[in-house]
């Protein structure tokens, strides 16, 4: 999701500074043993520095997946390394995939900055991004405990999100209307596989880092995947009718790139379809296209899907054993992730 300003409750900055504070260091010594070249494109991605390694303070995301990774090992009793641990391995495959994103979309700019395939090219970029997943395997690999499981976690949720943004990459290719259009059920699960494996996996690698039983490490993968699904859903919504101050989008921006979206799915499941399809296609009047899928239940049906991949969320959260302090956290975190713009 692009990056904006916090509207985060007190408790849930406090729970994203504190995580953050704990795994810099650690994503600091691992982006140290990169070549230097390399390891100056990963200092860029996460906002350490300018190109060229002059030092900067740009934003590097809110560190949703490095805090749910703590919070699982703490939830589970874990030592202290194992949520820094598998924070790292969990951020150094989120920015892999974020480099690689974005030179498949062609994006030029990321929270205020060129992308790193604009900044330095693209061959450099691939480079960097298949540097950072090379060391975030290595870093689990090095684990004290709970390596093989947890390697076999990141793999797992790697697959998933290449299912995912193949899906999604197709998706474009198919029409608006008829028998090969897009269906909702088509679009939950490549949000669950791009969006939500990689948060579920964060969850479930500090837990499993942390010594949790297999029952537990599951469900935290379950909640994770479902806070996804919501969360890109949400992001969905977000992209037609948020508010560009808030999102740092242009208004109706995802209308006006065409994306197959859970609201214009929903709108193409109705008696409006051809018209809304017409409109998305001409890539005119996006404000009317916004307004017609709004008035075929298109927003009101996200959002219901939304809340209820919430509640199957903390449903999962719920069903295991977790520490109270850790465990309340990890809830303020799902809620104010997703809850806050519903």
């Amino acid at each position: 999701m692009t990056a904006a300003p916090s509207t985060a409750p007190p408790s849930a900055v406090r729970v994203l500074d504190r995580c953050r504070e704990l795994v810099r260091p650690e994503l600091e010594r691992a982006v140290a043993r990169l070549h230097p070249w390399v390891g100056e494109m990963a200092a860029y991605t996460f906002g350490w520095c300018e190109v060229g390694g002059t030092p900067a303070t740009a934003s590097g995301g809110k560190g949703v997946r490095q805090a749910l990774a703590v919070l699982g090992a703490e939830a589970v009793g874990g030592p202290a390394h194992a949520g820094p641990t598998a924070a790292v391995a969990v951020e150094l495959v989120h920015a892999f995939s974020l480099l690689h994103d974005d030179i498949m979309d062609g994006d030029v700019s990321r929270r205020g900055r060129p992308t790193v395939w604009r900044a330095y090219g693209t061959g450099p970029a691939v480079l960097a991004g298949d540097a950072l997943f090379a060391l975030a395997v290595e870093t689990l690999a090095e684990a004290p405990a709970g390596a093989g499981g947890a390697v076999r976690l990141l793999s797992a949720a790697l697959a998933d999100l290449v299912r995912g943004q193949a899906d999604d990459l197709l998706f474009a290719t198919r029409p608006w209307t008829g028998p090969e259009r897009v269906r909702p059920e088509e679009y939950r699960t490549m949000a669950e596989h791009k969006t939500g494996a990689l948060l579920g996996c964060a969850a479930a690698l500090g837990a499993a880092l942390g010594g949790a039983p297999p029952a537990t490490v599951a469900a935290l993968d379950r909640a994770g995947r479902d806070l996804g699904i919501a969360f890109q859903i949400v992001d969905d919504v977000l992209g037609i009718w948020g508010d560009p101050a808030v999102t740092g989008k242009p208004v109706h921006s995802d209308l006006r790139t065409r994306k197959k979206t859970l609201p214009v799915l929903v709108a193409l499941d109705t008696p409006v379809a051809r018209q809304v399809a017409g409109l998305l296609e001409s890539g005119e009047r996006p404000d009317t296209a916004a307004a017609l899928i709004e008035r075929a239940g298109g927003r009101a049906a996200a959002l219901r899907e939304a809340r209820r991949r919430i509640a199957v969320a903390e449903a999962a959260l719920a069903a295991v054993p977790l520490q109270a302090g850790a465990g309340g956290e990890l809830r303020a975190l799902v809620d104010f992730l997703v809850r806050r713009e519903l």
